[in-house]
């Protein structure tokens, strides 16, 4: 749908949770990815390391490292943004992975713990002389977790101080947002996350501005109909068509009826659906009456 690079859903590194269903799924790329990317959560750089040598032997192009998921659950064990409270526990798994692999490392961080302890600056130069190619910053502190609006201006000193890639992150729901992140901070690039959730078509249209200088065209309920009926293909080849299934997509296929005028009665049904058949069959029927 447009992204130059797409990075896995985030993986722990510990070897006990390696063959768990989810972790197993995490680390096998899918072979039709040119850049298959694996990220990996934890806060060992023993076991961090370990982690990424399993990841290149999986067949990752790439190894990212979250020190920036916000969730309670992550933190409580000291691992992604609670990292940047330690810059020196930082720098040792930044070493220790770049030395264990021999593929890329890039990382993902936000601006700080809170608005006393922005640190982004910092932890990039460590970064940068660890060996790490790229870093990706999210425009909020770990206390702000998605509340409140990013900010872009420590993503703008972190690339005054680095001379590796840096890629924006956070707010980023148009194409003249990224326009407009880019010049504020002189970013490589711009990652996007929630805004495209039921609107893959934003990254396309991001890359056309920024790359052409050109707006594409508006998203008419029909190519809303056809993506969304593609992706419910390929997630049910990925996960099997199970009742499991049909539950982790049901977000998905609420937010792209949001899209559709006169689709919300659907999209209340849709959330309760069980059987994978009801789901193709009704949403197929739907779109076929656009």
């Amino acid at each position: 749908m447009g992204a130059g690079l797409v990075v896995a859903e985030m993986v722990a590194s510990n070897a006990n949770l390696r063959e768990t269903a989810l972790s197993a799924h995490r680390f096998q790329p899918d072979p039709r990815d040119a850049i298959p990317v694996v990220q990996l959560l934890g806060a060992d750089p023993a076991e961090m390391a370990t982690a990424a040598r399993y990841a290149q032997t999986c067949g990752a192009a790439i190894v990212d490292l979250n020190f920036g998921c916000p969730a309670r659950v992550v933190c409580g064990k000291a691992c992604g943004s609670a990292i940047m409270q330690d810059e020196a526990l930082a720098e040792r798994i930044l070493k220790e992975v770049v030395r264990a692999v021999d593929i890329p490392v890039t990382m993902k961080m936000r601006t700080g713990w809170d608005d006393e302890h922005k640190n982004a600056v910092t932890i990039a130069r460590i970064a940068q002389d660890a060996g790490v190619q790229a870093l990706t910053v999210h425009g909020r502190t770990r206390a702000q977790r998605f509340n409140g609006t990013a900010e872009y201006d420590t993503i703008a000193d972190v690339v005054k101080e680095v001379a590796i890639p840096v890629v924006a992150n956070g707010d980023i729901d148009s194409p003249e947002k990224a326009r407009a992140v880019i010049e504020r901070t002189g970013a490589a690039g711009v990652m996007i996350g929630r805004a495209a959730y039921g609107n893959p078509w934003l990254l396309s249209q991001c890359a056309a501005l920024l790359t052409e200088g050109r707006l594409s065209e508006p998203i008419d309920a029909r190519e809303v109909g056809r993506v969304m009926l593609w992706h419910l293909r390929e997630h049910f080849d990925y996960w099997g068509a199970t009742c499991d299934a049909v539950r982790s997509f049901r977000k998905h296929a609420r937010w792209y009826l949001n899209r559709i005028e006169g689709a919300q009665e659907l999209a209340a049904r849709v959330v309760r659906m069980q059987e994978p058949e009801r789901v193709s069959a009704e949403l197929t029927e739907f779109f076929e009456q656009v």
